[in-house]
């Protein structure tokens, strides 16, 4: 039991890892500038044409935002088949992916650039019309494409997914994530105007943005190349009870 148990309150902080990589992937430099133009191409008008509400993008918004959370939702269930079917060298895995997302993070925070990163593949989803289908398409197209942007962060929640051991949790993780990284654009499409102007005062400070993902990702790194994430489950289970019951 004691597996299942702290496997439940590992959850948690993990969970928490995965919501603020989601919105710190929709702050990023890479991502941000482009949602008013993205909102646009999805409902086949202009910008001025969503802030005059000629038409609305909250219907393709939503129907993006399923499109990258399908591909999240099926990475997060192999990468946690992947951990699952190499249980016995959990901890090696934990240790490589440490090692990884600290690298990771060290490129966000500019100590050295990787190329690699450093490139976009983005996927063409044809031209758009405001269509639900269309939207969503470009929404997997998103997902699997747009490296630079959410490629470390991604790396890092699929790492936490593998070394869990536990396919549903490690879905969930990756369903999390697409919240983070979801619900601000669909709020950015439901208030269009304000979006614009909040996005207009942000963008200032998108270099710092950066460097806090990749201190987030340093810092995971080396909570999984040391074990710490387990050490803080079991302090968890001590200091509340209470979440052995979510096993």
């Amino acid at each position: 039991m004691l597996g299942i148990e702290l496997a439940s309150a590992a959850f948690l902080p993990a969970a928490f890892v995965a919501l603020l990589a989601g919105i710190l992937s929709f702050l990023s430099p890479c991502v941000l500038p482009i949602v008013p133009p993205y909102l646009a191409y999805m409902t086949g008008v202009g910008v001025n044409g969503l802030r005059t509400r000629e038409r609305s993008a909250v219907v393709p918004a939503l129907f993006f935002v399923m499109g990258l959370s399908t591909v999240f939702l099926i990475m997060g269930f192999a990468a946690s088949a992947f951990g699952r079917a190499f249980l016995q060298y959990q901890d090696l895995l934990a240790r490589i992916a440490g090692v990884m997302v600290i690298i990771m993070g060290l490129h966000f925070l500019h100590v050295f650039r990787i190329p690699l990163l450093d490139q976009e593949a983005r996927m063409n989803a044809g031209k758009q019309d405001g269509g639900a289908l269309g939207a969503y398409a470009l929404g997997l197209a998103f997902a699997f494409g747009w490296t630079p942007c959410i490629g470390p962060q991604l790396g890092m929640i699929l790492s936490l997914a593998a070394t869990g051991g536990e396919l549903s949790r490690g879905t969930a993780l990756l369903a999390v994530y697409a919240l983070g990284l979801g619900i601000p654009f669909l709020l950015a499409a439901i208030f269009i105007n304000r979006a614009i102007g909040l996005m207009n005062r942000i963008k200032p400070y998108l270099k710092t943005i950066e460097r806090i993902m990749g201190a987030l990702l340093v810092v995971v790194g080396v909570m999984l190349l040391t074990g710490a994430f387990s050490a803080f489950s079991f302090w968890l289970l001590e200091a509340f009870p209470a979440l052995a019951m979510l096993g």
